[in-house]
């Protein structure tokens, strides 16, 4: 069996050859930025043909304009009414300008 372990980025790079031998002999490297996974060191041997939906997935969570899911989004929170005989908020802004 296989051994996954997870390691930073920091740690990768400062010992990428080690990390790549291990990888070579069969086990999976987990690499974590801030806790959160960015790649997968497989082996040759080990490596599978993604998706063409993963392949579309991989490419739409690396544009810097997208952001993933975290989850159901709360509600914002509902807009605040004025009491009656109150001045709106523009009423105010425009005597401020007067």
């Amino acid at each position: 069996m296989a051994t996954i372990m997870d390691v930073s980025v920091r740690e990768l790079k400062n010992r990428l050859s080690e990390y790549l031998r291990r990888a070579n002999a069969g086990e999976e490297v987990i690499v974590t930025s801030r806790g959160k996974v960015i790649a997968r060191l497989l082996g040759p041997g080990n490596a599978q043909q993604a998706s063409p939906k993963e392949v579309a997935r991989m490419r739409l969570r690396n544009q810097p304009w997208i952001r993933a899911s975290r989850g159901k989004t709360p509600l914002p929170h509902p807009i605040a009414r004025a009491k009656s005989g109150e001045k709106s908020l523009s009423d105010w802004v425009s005597e401020q300008r007067e």
